[in-house]
């Protein structure tokens, strides 16, 4: 009446594997994650019997850890290729999918045919960018008649809808300067996850996020839609109608619906590129966020 597990010990071959009991394993993540898959095993929760674990779980169990080596590949792949502080980790605890086939990560703008990015001809002189950063002039907000974004701690202080202009490369100021935080990249580290109710993957954060602090940018191609029905297919999300598109409007094409209860805004961003057609499209948090909580946003935000 006791249970066993066959234990394969790492750095030795499968000829020594054993069979242990409970009170001899040290691997406590290990056994929780075991038994967590046998709760979610088809039929589950499984028990072992007199002859062992049934095969349909037997089966289960080697897919999920299949499953978790290529999941595990692709957290890899996504960190080397990351340009930002922030890690990502990757989880699947409610199916057997792998890696998305169709996706593919970018830091970046990718820039589609037939749109041109004409960047900026200069920046400030300033020697501290939030104490000269007013309306009539100074750093680049202020050169631009717009208000500054930001306060000391990089937490926006504008209304959404009013655009943010950052520093660029042209402006004497460093890489710490208080008007540089979109183009820092993510700070924080994140997990991209896959939902339990049929919405496919989602982005959690794995810290806690300030009230009005910048999380992440919302990338993609940068596309030139050539008419009202181009527009229309591309940017099926967008609350606007085909009416309202102007012939040679861009757009970021969107994939997925939007949520009902969003804790990041949409801010238009200008660094490198000052055309009012081609922000930067950041997202800063509404609230507080918790450690765990998943983020969204509404494609209906104006």
């Amino acid at each position: 009446d006791e249970e066993f597990y066959l234990v394969k010990w790492r750095g030795y071959p499968s000829s020594a594997n054993t069979w242990e009991p409970r009170r001899n394993l040290r691997c406590r993540g290990l056994l929780q994650q075991l038994h967590a898959d046998l709760a979610r095993a088809p039929g589950g929760p499984v028990r072992p019997g007199p002859r062992g674990l049934p095969a349909r779980a037997v089966s289960y169990l080697a897919q999920k850890a299949e499953q978790r080596r290529a999941l595990r590949r692709w957290e890899r792949h996504l960190n080397r290729t990351r340009s930002h502080l922030g890690r990502i980790a990757v989880e699947n605890e409610v199916d057997l999918h792998g890696p998305p086939r169709d996706f593919v990560y970018v830091n970046e703008y990718k820039v589609g045919a037939g749109v041109a990015l004409t960047p900026v001809a200069a920046g400030c002189e300033c020697r501290d960018c939030l104490a000269e950063a007013t309306l009539a002039g100074g750093c680049c907000p202020g050169a631009s008649r717009n208000r500054f974004a930001y306060n000391e701690a990089g937490q926006v202080r504008i209304r959404a809808g009013l655009p943010i202009y950052e520093c660029n490369s042209r402006c004497r100021c460093g890489a710490e300067c208080p008007n540089r935080v979109v183009q820092r990249g993510i700070r924080y580290d994140l997990c991209i996850f896959r939902t339990g109710d049929g919405r496919g993957w989602g982005v959690r954060t794995l810290q806690r996020i300030r009230k009005n602090s910048f999380v992440m940018e919302y990338v993609g191609e940068v596309s030139q839609v050539w008419d009202r029905a181009g527009a229309c297919a591309r940017c099926s999300a967008s609350a606007r109608t085909p009416s309202s598109w102007s012939t040679w409007e861009r757009c970021v094409s969107p994939v997925g619906a939007g949520q009902c209860d969003p804790n990041l805004q949409v801010y238009n961003v200008f660094i490198e590129n000052l055309d009012q057609r081609l922000p930067r499209i950041a997202l800063f948090a509404t609230r507080p966020i918790r450690a765990g909580e998943e983020l969204t946003f509404d494609y209906n935000m104006h």
